[in-house]
């Protein structure tokens, strides 16, 4: 049975030993950090391995990870070399499904890291926000009682002249309440949705009836409302220029894919479950 590969407890275990201070001003990726019958263990091969690690590896100290990994690359290394005979089915694939990942990996990047021209990012934001509907903002403040009793009185009370603030500090059992009920402005999906229908149906300055929510009862004053405006370029700009790259790297993967010569009649003739009989591969 295939068992998961998990990074080797002794990175977790290693002893502190401190990089040599001697380090080489001319260490490269190639650099041989230590050799196992006569195979070389590379610093680009640790730093591949550091790579991959999971986040909570990531946080040990560097001296920590570069012991750990160096004696995971030894085992590995020395395990390897006992094996004898051909590779079962399932690491030959494995192989190969990795070489096929990384190496389609590296064509993407190399289309990310295209420059990308400002008229490029301007055109993305303006598809993006030049005529969208960006809806409404509204700026309310609201009284929030346990009955609809309650709320009632207190629609009463204002329609006599009290003060909404005031009312909604004393009687208020919302964390609005000691700010006047104020929430500030909030725009489309951030009310639950009977309180945001209220609010969208009212002209400012206006006192609404009382409204139900699963918080309560509600008395709500619309103090304003706008337009929602449009965030400005720079404000968005790194958010627009991963979108462009990643239009682009979309549309390279249609372009090659169409040019390739792919053929996947037999697809059809195939059982979709058949992908779950790993068992095949022992």
């Amino acid at each position: 049975m295939h068992k998961t590969r998990t990074f080797l407890a002794s990175v977790v275990m290693a002893a502190v030993f401190a990089l040599p201070a001697t380090a080489q001003d001319e260490t490269s990726f190639d650099t041989v950090v230590a050799t196992v019958n006569g195979k070389n263990i590379t610093v680009g091969h640790m730093i591949v391995a550091r790579a991959t690690l999971p986040e909570q590896y990531q946080q040990l100290p560097d001296e920590v990870l570069f012991s750990g990994i160096l004696d995971q690359l030894i085992q590995q290394t020395a395990l390897a070399d006992t094996f004898s005979g051909e590779l079962p089915a399932r690491a030959r694939l494995s192989l190969e499904n990795e070489t096929r990942s990384v190496t389609a990996a590296e064509v993407i990047e190399s289309v990310m890291s295209q420059p990308i021209t400002e008229e490029a990012i301007q055109a993305a934001y303006d598809e993006q926000y030049a005529d969208a509907d960006l809806g409404e903002e509204f700026n309310a403040s609201h009284i929030l009682v346990e009955t609809q009793e309650e709320a009632k009185a207190i629609v009463e009370e204002l329609s006599g002249g009290a003060d909404f603030a005031e009312l909604a500090k004393e009687k208020s059992t919302g964390p609005s309440g000691p700010s006047g009920g104020s929430l500030g402005w909030f725009g489309a999906g951030m009310m639950v949705p009977a309180f945001e229908t209220a609010v969208a149906g009212m002209e400012a300055g206006s006192v609404s009836d009382p409204v139900k929510t699963q918080f309560g009862w509600h008395v709500i004053k619309l103090n304003e409302k706008r337009i929602t405006e449009a965030p400005s370029l720079d404000s968005v700009r790194e958010e627009l220029d991963l979108q462009v790259r990643q239009t682009l790297v979309q549309a390279e993967i249609e372009k090659v894919t169409a040019a390739a010569d792919v053929n996947k009649d037999a697809a059809a003739t195939i059982d979709p479950a058949v992908t779950k009989n790993v068992e095949w591969l022992e």
